[in-house]
């Protein structure tokens, strides 16, 4: 598929932010392929693309397999401009069941580093292109509910500093990007949340931050602050809020009389 336009690989975009990401970037005028396990899914959020699109089924769980499958895909395209690394999952996984534990390893840390190897080879042939990791405000401290998720997430940070510090001379951005609490299936229907956007607020706001060249950005902007203040809580007292924050979340709601 031969194209002036710029081209961007969206991976993780059946749903949430991914989606919401493909539909700002084709508005923008980038040639967009869509990657996730739904193909269905997929071809759906084709037909409300204004631009042109690509659709593949690639499941990063098999990182063998998806990196064939993404090199093949970036000839597809002719290039790459941009490299949207947003496949995910959260289990709420307090009795530790370790083949929830594995999977979230596998998509949320190895699939990550799979498809960001993809893209580092690409780009440092071309010599200029940009990675762009969706983390999370989980990265900075664990979670006894989800010691994975926030494992995860704390890895694919780094991985990108590494990353950062490679390219550190070249025409290579990596973009860590670090959302609060987003509207999408991961956190719905859980207590206590705060500062809650939608989708389209957060792919607004990645979208600025790639544009404008940044590091490391959070979504919304002020999640900031709040993570600098919660790494300075000593770990004894992080823990011991962790613990009455989860005894109210099993609160069940008072009945009527």
């Amino acid at each position: 598929m031969k194209s002036s336009k710029k081209k961007a690989i969206v991976v993780g975009s059946s749903t949430g932010i991914g989606r919401a990401l493909a539909k700002k970037l084709s508005a923008e005028g980038y040639l967009v392929a869509l990657t996730g396990r739904s193909l269905e899914r997929l071809q759906e959020l084709q037909k409300e693309l204004p631009g042109e699109s690509l659709a593949r089924e690639i499941d990063v769980r098999d990182t063998r397999e998806a990196i064939h499958n993404f090199r093949n895909l970036i000839m597809a395209l002719h290039d790459l401009d941009l490299m949207v690394i947003n496949a995910g999952v959260l289990f709420q996984n307090e009795p530790l069941q370790w083949n929830l534990e594995e999977e979230m390893i596998k998509v949320n840390a190895l699939g990550f580093a799979a498809v960001a190897n993809v893209a580092a080879d690409y780009f440092l042939q071309k010599g200029a292109g940009c990675i762009v990791g969706i983390s999370s405000v989980a990265a900075h401290r664990g979670s006894g509910r989800s010691p994975a998720y926030n494992a995860s997430k704390a890895f694919v940070s780094n991985y990108m500093e590494g990353l950062r510090q490679k390219f550190s001379n070249t025409a290579i951005q990596v973009v860590d990007i670090r959302p609060g609490f987003v509207d999408t299936e991961m956190v719905r229907g859980r207590k206590g949340l705060f500062g809650i956007i939608s989708p389209e607020k957060a792919a607004e706001d990645i979208y600025e931050a790639v544009r404008k060249g940044k590091r490391i950005a959070y979504v919304p902007s002020w999640w900031g602050i709040v993570m600098w203040l919660l790494r300075q809580v000593p770990e004894s007292v992080y823990h011991w809020g962790y613990r009455r924050y989860l005894s109210w979340d099993k609160k069940k709601p008072a009945t009527l009389p």
